[in-house]
C-alpha cells in the first residue's frame, strides 16, 4: 500500500501535538492544584500549633482549654476540623468525624486525604507527647473540599486542548492540500500526455521543492525526444529518398506498357506497375506518419484551413477513381474552418478517402462531409463498404493491422496516420457504422 504525504506530515505533527497538549494540562493542573495544597498545608499546621498551644493536662488527664486568651486562637469549624486521640486511638476532644489517620511507629507527622460526609479533605495527623502521654492531633481541612474543581479545571483544558488540537490539524491538511496543487497539476500535467508527447515540462511554474524532479524528467524527455526524431528522421529520409527513384520507375513502366514490343509480358508488366504504385503509396505514408507525430511537431505550423474547400479539392482528385469504380463520390459541407497545418489535413482526408474508396464496392456511395455540431468542428467520411466490426475498432487504429480478407495490398497505416494527426490536433477519432447500421463512418472532431 502505497504511502501518503499529506498524512504522513499529519501523523507527525499529530502526535509532538498531542503529548504538548497533555503536558500543558499537567502543568496547568499543577499550578491550579499547588496554590491550593500549599496554602491548607499552612492552615493544617497552624490549626495543629494553635491546638498544641491549647492543650491542658492536669493529674494525668489531657483536656483542650477553649479559652480565646490563650494565643494562637483555636481554627474555626468552618475552616478547619480536629480531633484528639490518644495512642489506643480513643476520641479525647473535638469533632468525631474526623477519621483515623493510622501512623507508624516512628513517624511524627503524616498527612493524608480523607473523607468527612462524602468529601475528600486534607488532613494532618501530628504525634504529641504532652507530658501526660502521647496525643494524636488530626486536623482536616475543609475548605480542600472544594479541590475536586482542580480536576474539573483539568478536564475542560484538556477537552479544549484536544478541540484547539483537531482545529490545528485540520488547518494543516488544509494548508498542506494547498501547497500541494502545484504537485497535483504537474500529475494531471503528465497524465493527460500522450506516451508520443514528450515535450519540456515548464520549470517555471513548479516549487522549488520539486523544481530538480521536473528538471531530470526534462532530461529524460529530452533523451527520447531525440531518440524518437532521429528514428522519424531516419523514416522520413528514406521514404523521401525513395519517392524520386519511384516516380521514375512509374513514368518508365507507363511508356513500357505503351510500346508494342512489350505486349507479350504486359500482364506482368502491369502486375509490376502496380507493385510499384503500391511502394510508393507507403512511401507517401510513411512520410506523412512522420511528419504527423507530435515529438516532431512541438512547433506545428498553424494556418487558417477552410475544410469545405479542401474536402471539394481532395474528393475532386478522386472523381476519377471513383467514376472507374462506379461508386458515387459526394461531399456535403458547410463553410467551416479551422487552424492548422493545410498539408498535414490533407493527408488526413486523402487517407480517409483512399480507405473508403478501396473498401466499397462497385455500385456503392462514398460521403465526405465537414460542418459543425454542437459548436465543434468536424470531418467525416462515409462508405457503404462492409464496415469495421465493433471488436476491430480499436485495433484499426494501429500501425500495420489490416482486417481479414481486406482487398488490395495496403500497409494498415491509413488510420493510424489519421489517428495520429488528429492527436496532433487535440482532435477525437471515432468509428462507428453508417446510416442503417452497414458501411463505416469515420468521423474527426476538433476542439
Amino acid at each position: 500500500m502505497r504511502s501518503s504525504i499529506s498524512r504522513q506530515l499529519v501523523l507527525w505533527l499529530a502526535i509532538p501535538l498531542m503529548l504538548l497538549a497533555l503536558c500543558g494540562g499537567l502543568v496547568h493542573y499543577l499550578n491550579s492544584v499547588a496554590p491550593g495544597v500549599i496554602s491548607s498545608d499552612r492552615r493544617l499546621k497552624d490549626a495543629t500549633a494553635a491546638i498544641i498551644a491549647h492543650l491542658h493536662v492536669e493529674d494525668g488527664k489531657i483536656t483542650l482549654d477553649t479559652s480565646v486568651s490563650i494565643p494562637p486562637p483555636l481554627p474555626t469549624a468552618d475552616s478547619v476540623l480536629f480531633a484528639l486521640r490518644d495512642s489506643q486511638g480513643r476520641m479525647l476532644d473535638g469533632d468525631p468525624r474526623v477519621p483515623t489517620v493510622p501512623m507508624s511507629g516512628d513517624a511524627g507527622q503524616i498527612v493524608a486525604v480523607a473523607q468527612i460526609q462524602q468529601h475528600n479533605v486534607r488532613t494532618l495527623t501530628t504525634r504529641f507527647d504532652s507530658g501526660g502521654g502521647v496525643v494524636l492531633i488530626t486536623a482536616a481541612d475543609v475548605r480542600s473540599a472544594a479541590e475536586p474543581s482542580a480536576r474539573y479545571g483539568l478536564m475542560s483544558t484538556l477537552l479544549w486542548d484536544f478541540v484547539q488540537l483537531d482545529a490545528t490539524l485540520v488547518l494543516v491538511w488544509v494548508g498542506i492540500q494547498v501547497g500541494l496543487r502545484p504537485v497535483k497539476r504537474l500529475r494531471q500535467e503528465i497524465g493527460a500526455r500522450s506516451p508520443q508527447d514528450l515535450r519540456p515540462i515548464d520549470e517555471s511554474s513548479v516549487p522549488r521543492e520539486i523544481a530538480p524532479a521536473v528538471v531530470t524528467l526534462n532530461r529524460l524527455f529530452a533523451t527520447l525526444r531525440a531518440s524518437v526524431q532521429s528514428q522519424q528522421q531516419f523514416i522520413a529520409n528514406t521514404a523521401h529518398q525513395l519517392r524520386t527513384p519511384i516516380t521514375g520507375l512509374q513514368a518508365q513502366l507507363d511508356l513500357l506498357i505503351s510500346e508494342t514490343a512489350a505486349a507479350p509480358v504486359k500482364n506482368r508488366l502491369l502486375t509490376l506497375q502496380e507493385g510499384i504504385r503500391q511502394l510508393a503509396h507507403s512511401a507517401n505514408q510513411l512520410l506523412t506518419l512522420a511528419r504527423a507525430d507530435p515529438t516532431v511537431n512541438t512547433a506545428a505550423k498553424n494556418q487558417t484551413v477552410a475544410l469545405d474547400v479542401m474536402v471539394g479539392e481532395v474528393a475532386a482528385r478522386f472523381f476519377d477513381r471513383a467514376l472507374q469504380s462506379d461508386i458515387d463520390l459526394g461531399i456535403d459541407v458547410t463553410p467551416v474552418s479551422i487552424l492548422a497545418d493545410p498539408s498535414l489535413i490533407d493527408d488526413l482526408l486523402n487517407n480517409l478517402v483512399d480507405n473508403a474508396l478501396k473498401y466499397t464496392p462497385p455500385g456503392g456511395t462514398v460521403t465526405v462531409s465537414a460542418g459543425q455540431i454542437n459548436g465543434k468542428v468536424h470531418i467525416s467520411v462515409e462508405d457503404t463498404g462492409p464496415g469495421i466490426p465493433e471488436a476491430d475498432r480499436e485495433r484499426v487504429r494501429q500501425r500495420f493491422f489490416r482486417l481479414p480478407n481486406s482487398p488490395g495490398h495496403g500497409s494498415g497505416l491509413g488510420l493510424a496516420i489519421v489517428e495520429e494527426i488528429a492527436r496532433l490536433y487535440g482532435a477525437a477519432l471515432g468509428i462507428a457504422a453508417g446510416n442503417g447500421g452497414s458501411g463505416a463512418r469515420i468521423t474527426v472532431r476538433f476542439p
